[in-house]
């Protein structure tokens, strides 16, 4: 294992991010606040409690998980993606670094930043609204794979994009949809059928709903499902970028 070749991208990677610490932790922060004080604050009181929770801290975990989606990706994607913007990747690939330590410096910067976000995230929340955190290792556990997986995918992106308009297609057209209508705001026991059945093929429930019982030991889904989701899911990422390096899928050509 080249472990100066691993930390060498990764410091590179972490020093881009604290020259633009406005877009990848101020902006992502300020616009959470302003969740917590929509949600939380000005319309919590009039909701009624979510699964015995009160309505602003309920959904503490799905805003969370809603920024840790799109930074992650953000991140991962535009971290691989300008180096071939740039022409610089060939250094990369001809570098001696072997494909899985590029994806463990880049992966690793970015699921960093991503955790670092969480956390911070979480912290403003405790200003708004009440939060504890019933399994703490659990959530922690839960939060590095969460950022682990949605990097790899944000890695993918990057490596598939031939454009900046790319870098956004997934994450906004996709992403933020299955977000909002994968329990981030809501409990899925509370909708009806066949619409309940239906929001358990959107993956970003089982997501959602295995980080919410890490904080009130309630889940929409069992808990061991949450965690087979993540493990698909990191699992598919890590053969498709195997697959790229060993191809040259967009790398190359």
């Amino acid at each position: 294992m080249n472990w100066h070749g691993v930390a060498a991208i990764y410091r590179f990677e972490m020093a881009r991010a604290q020259r633009t610490l406005w877009q990848s932790l101020v902006a992502p922060v300020i616009t959470t606040a302003l969740y917590f004080v929509v949600f939380g604050s000005a319309l919590g009181g009039r909701m009624s409690a979510m699964q015995g929770v009160g309505f602003g801290s309920f959904i503490v975990p799905g805003l969370t998980l809603l920024s840790v989606f799109m930074q992650s990706i953000f991140n991962a994607s535009f971290g691989i993606y300008f180096p071939k913007f740039s022409g610089t990747i060939y250094e990369l690939l001809s570098a001696p670094i072997s494909s899985l330590e590029t994806v463990l410096a880049y992966v690793g910067a970015a699921a960093t930043k991503s955790l670092v976000l969480a956390l911070v995230t979480l912290a403003t929340a405790t200003i708004f609204v009440p939060v504890h955190v019933d399994h703490p290792i659990a959530m922690l556990g839960f939060l590095v794979a969460i950022c682990t997986a949605f990097c790899l995918l944000g890695f993918l992106i990057g490596i598939w994009a031939q454009s900046f308009e790319q870098l956004q297609i997934v994450p906004m057209l996709i992403i933020t949809p299955l977000t909002f209508l994968g329990g981030a705001f809501y409990s899925v026991t509370t909708l009806a059928e066949p619409w309940r059945t239906v929001t358990l093929f959107n993956p970003v429930v089982y997501l959602v709903s295995g980080f919410r019982w890490t904080f009130y030991s309630h889940a929409d889904v069992p808990v061991w499902s949450s965690i087979a989701m993540l493990a698909a899911i990191i699992g598919f990422s890590l053969i498709a970028t195997s697959w790229i390096f060993r191809t040259g899928f967009r790398l190359k050509k």
